[in-house]
């Protein structure tokens, strides 16, 4: 019985071991993957079948290019936290001239530059092409904080909740995070923060370890039976 019970418990350490080697491979090469998808050339999303087949696996954070007019009349501010403190994001729809629209995250701007016109710089005007990174939307709310669209308040940049409340027709089912513009612009643009938790290899170990003990207290307890 005792047998039984240590190569089960090995063999369920050991699977979990093998999965966490499986997770490590997945997890690298999804770095490598972000990693090339931030620095290859932009494209545009409206124009390659992004707009219609978005899929977060495949094109978040994902360098694109797109042109368009921003409506600054319907900016949304979304509560955030960066290396710059407590502020918003500055949620803008970009209005393509085939009537669909995009929002874009032009940036983070502080609590006392919530009014466009504290800001120092004018907000874009006519037609401009805008660059960044391609981001998937964030539904619902923040944690333990659901969006209140009736009061303005926001904690999450839900793309389906802003469109909707700023009366877009065909809002696409992503945001972009757009670059800085000028060392001193604001809002603060590109401050897209890429980082992915990487501890499989030390789950790994830890899992293989257990299991490696397991059959040696186990192959202790028959070797001090057999010499008693």
């Amino acid at each position: 019985m005792l047998g039984a019970i240590a190569l089960l418990g090995a063999i369920g350490f050991g699977s979990l071991g093998v999965w966490q080697v499986e997770r490590l491979g997945w997890k690298n090469a999804l770095i490598a993957a972000v990693a090339e998808r931030t620095s290859a050339v932009p494209v545009d999303p409206s124009a390659d079948g992004t707009w219609e087949r978005f899929d977060p696996e495949v094109d978040e954070y994902r360098r694109v290019a797109i042109s368009g007019q921003f409506d600054n009349s319907s900016e949304t501010l979304v509560q955030a936290v960066t290396a710059y403190g407590g502020g918003f994001w500055v949620m803008t729809p970009l209005l393509l001239g085939d009537g669909r629209a995009v929002l874009v995250n032009r940036g983070f701007v502080l609590p006392e530059q919530r009014d466009p016109g504290s800001r120092g710089s004018a907000s874009p005007e006519g037609v401009v092409t805008i660059t960044g990174l391609l981001r998937q939307t964030e539904p619902d709310g923040g944690f333990l904080r659901s969006n209140d669209p009736a009061g303005g308040r926001w904690f999450s940049r839900d793309v389906a909740a802003i469109g909707a409340h700023d009366g877009l027709a065909d809002v696409a089912p992503f945001f972009i995070d757009a670059d800085r513009l000028a060392p001193d612009a604001v809002p603060i643009g590109g401050l897209t923060v890429i980082s992915f938790s990487n501890n499989h290899l030390i789950y790994a170990i830890t899992w293989f370890a257990l299991a490696a003990m397991l059959l040696a207290g186990f192959g202790y307890v028959v070797w001090d039976r057999k010499r008693g």
